[in-house]
């Protein structure tokens, strides 16, 4: 473990400190951590807690994950049932396993404790202030300084943001966005005769506000059951969830817990680094902007946070460490990015003609089996386009 000392005494330096315990920073301190670099990962809640999240766990997510690690599925999906705002009801099945259900804070929980074996240490119930890459608290150019409320200075290397869409470090770095959206989720407990109806099966509702979807996500003996929508919509997006539960005979059960989050997706032209400060998952505005899917986002850009973090923590001068933070942009960009230009085309074109991928899925088989091939990570968006054709020359006339 590094340290650096001061004009008065020695002060731990951390090659690399993550804020933010999610699967974003759990997915950064692992990578940083296993490298042998010192990791220290600063948690504003205490462990386990819960998040607004679907928790499908799809193809990518799951390749994604440190080796050994065991997903608690609370379901596996092999059915998906698709409605055009209640109507049209048309069910999909797959021999295969489309994609697995999980609880954030169980999900959660375990990364960290990856994390943890890997070497990371673990601080909950701190919340950071701000980040200093110059002044009075920074002992020299290759030192950042990380505030915390209440005065407390810890010293890195390299940080990495991960602290969710709301992100501090973010503000930082100066991320820019040009798509928010509102979701609103109720985890709903239902009787063992509901439950057996939805177990193994997903439904899909394309919804009545531009670029709306709702789902319901089976987890044992409760379903998730959420809608997103543009933020601006809040008063009509609260209806939608409400009219989509009563549609479903769910009105009659109370939720457990009833949240709502903002989802936020980064412009293309915006930054990921700042010095020796870099951002990553929600933190970084990096998710799918169609379906506005996270976790595999958060999971891959996580890693590569965490390994250029080691790169930047060895960097000597201000020279260096520039060139690896713009080596892990280039890396995010390459990959994600390509993705998530895919995905911006396909909300514009959704957000016009929602019935037209409620036909192209529950009629069209090739159209169904991309569906399956992404969930399950065979495939992407990206490469679909890039490598067929006939789905390239079909998004160019539909994105006129």
């Amino acid at each position: 473990m590094s340290s650096e000392k001061s004009a008065d005494d020695a002060r731990q330096v951390w090659d690399v400190v993550v804020v933010g315990a999610g699967p974003a920073g759990a997915s950064a301190a692992y990578a940083a951590a296993v490298a042998g670099r010192s990791v220290l990962v600063l948690e504003k809640a205490e462990l386990p807690r819960y998040k607004t999240c679907g928790g499908g766990i799809i193809g990518p997510s799951r390749d994604a994950l440190p080796p050994g690690f065991e997903l608690p599925l609370r379901d596996r999906v092999h059915a998906v049932t698709f409605t055009l705002d209640g109507k049209f009801t048309r069910t999909r099945r797959s021999r295969h396993m489309l994609f697995g259900l999980i609880n954030r804070p169980e999900f959660d929980q375990q990364l960290v404790e990856h994390a943890q074996k890997a070497g990371a240490e673990v601080r909950t119930g701190v919340t950071v202030a701000r980040v200093e890459q110059h002044g009075p608290a920074v002992p020299d150019r290759r030192t950042v300084a990380v505030v915390l409320q209440g005065g407390e200075t810890v010293l890195a290397r390299a940080v990495v943001g991960a602290d969710g869409s709301a992100s501090r470090i973010g503000a930082h770095v100066g991320v820019k966005l040009d798509q928010v959206d509102l979701g609103l989720e109720a985890e709903i407990p239902v009787p063992a005769t509901v439950a057996e109806d939805w177990a193994g099966r997903v439904l899909i509702d394309w919804g009545p506000l531009p670029g709306s979807y709702g789902w319901v996500f089976p987890k044992g003996d409760t379903l998730t059951v959420g809608v997103i929508s543009a933020r601006g919509e809040g008063a009509a997006t609260k209806r939608y969830l409400e009219d989509f539960i009563a549609r479903l005979g769910l009105a009659g059960f109370e939720p457990d817990v009833s949240s709502g989050h903002l989802t936020r997706c980064r412009s293309e032209d915006s930054p990921l680094s700042r010095g020796r400060v870099l951002v990553c998952g929600d933190a970084a505005g990096l998710l799918e902007p169609w379906t506005r899917e996270g976790i595999s986002f958060a999971l891959r850009s996580g890693r590569l946070a965490g390994e250029w973090a080691v790169r930047i923590a060895e960097a000597h001068d201000a020279v260096d460490a520039r060139r690896q933070a713009l080596n892990y942009a280039f890396a995010v960009k390459a990959g994600l990015g390509v993705e998530m230009a895919v995905g911006r085309r396909l909300l514009t074109v959704f957000e016009r003609r929602p019935g037209l991928f409620h036909t192209a899925l529950t009629g069209f088989r090739p159209a169904w089996n991309a569906f399956a091939k992404i969930t399950r990570g065979s495939t992407t968006l990206a490469e679909i386009v890039r490598t067929h054709p006939v789905a390239h020359r079909v998004l160019s006339r539909l994105d006129r």
